[in-house]
């Protein structure tokens, strides 16, 4: 059968690392404060020349370069971000032409924090179907240009990165590599819980991020607990069969809340938000990547994958290395 095989990954972060304490230097915080609610102790902003597309880039290449292969082969690149360098041209053909890899399709989704998962389920539908052969797919946000730093409940959760992951098409057999099963929802109800008071369609701003943390919190636990089961259904396997979790990386008490839900233990969840805080649609890819490059990852695990964000949208996805 014909899957999407994960031939390599790699990041992308701004040289600027930001601890508490430095935040709590212009913001009405502290390390102890932002700690015990969301295990952050610091996070990366981007600088003067860092974009969503340079640092989707630098993603795109330390992974191409993970799977061995050139720039020239990549005939799709999916770039899932909120914060793109420009209402348009797509970010996704920023990074097409700094790589070199002009001809295929390039092009820019929208999910928020889900993005990467929307992202990989749309790249590995045109593999499985031939529209493509060797697919990019990365997240990438520069969240910290459409935060309100006066707001400490938002300022302090959010950083800035880029992970991207190369899939190929390739005839494996049953038991093989690949993406096995992937569910995405979405729910426009609860907009009004995490959005963006701007956009070129309304104020014609960019706008900053608002959140209702509590809300989001409860709604994101049930939610994720649920997809990964349907995931798990599709794919007939069980919890006790999962290797690894890289979850989105938004909060450590979701992440806890989501295994204890479960019954996976903590040990099996891949945590990164202690260091790079929430970077959205950047999130998944970038913990991925550091558990691939440190061996936690290794050929033959199931690892599953999963995401929730503003709209509400929210998925999963379980691969086979």
């Amino acid at each position: 059968m014909i899957r999407s095989v994960v031939k390599g990954s790699g990041s992308g972060l701004p040289r600027r690392v930001v601890s508490n304490d430095e935040l709590a230097k212009t913001v009405d915080t502290s390390d102890e404060w932002i700690r015990e609610r969301t295990g952050i102790a610091q996070r990366y902003i981007a600088g003067e020349g860092e974009t969503t597309a340079t640092l989707a880039t630098d993603a795109a290449r330390a992974a191409l370069a993970d799977a061995g292969i050139d720039a020239s082969a990549v005939d799709l690149i999916v770039l899932a971000t909120a914060t793109p360098d420009q209402t348009f041209p797509a970010s996704a053909t920023r990074v097409q032409q700094a790589l070199g890899c002009r001809g295929g399709a390039a092009f820019d989704v929208a999910a928020v924090c889900s993005g990467f998962l929307y992202a990989l389920a749309t790249a590995d539908s045109m593999l499985r179907t031939g529209m493509a052969r060797c697919a990019l797919v990365i997240g990438a946000e520069t969240f910290s240009r459409i935060l309100d730093w006066e707001d400490r409940a938002t300022c302090v959760l959010f950083g800035d990165g880029a992970g991207a992951l190369v899939l190929k098409a390739e005839d494996v057999p049953e038991d093989g590599p690949g993406v096995l099963a992937t569910r995405l929802h979405a729910d426009g109800a609860h907009g009004e819980l995490l959005y963006v008071d701007g956009g070129p369609s309304t104020t014609g701003t960019v706008g900053k991020v608002r959140m209702q943390g509590r809300e989001v919190f409860r709604h994101a636990v049930t939610n994720l607990a649920e997809v990964l089961e349907e995931v798990l259904v599709a794919s007939g396997h069980s919890p006790a069969d999962v290797d690894w979790v890289v979850p989105h990386q938004a909060n450590r008490r979701i992440l806890d809340a989501t295994a204890k839900k479960l019954g996976l233990p903590i040990d099996k969840i891949v945590i990164t938000v202690d260091r790079h805080a929430n970077t959205s649609a950047a999130s998944v890819p970038l913990a991925f990547d550091e558990a691939k490059r440190d061996g936690r990852l290794k050929p033959g695990d199931l690892v599953m994958l999963e995401a929730m964000g503003g709209g509400f949208t929210w998925g999963a996805s379980l691969l086979r290395l």
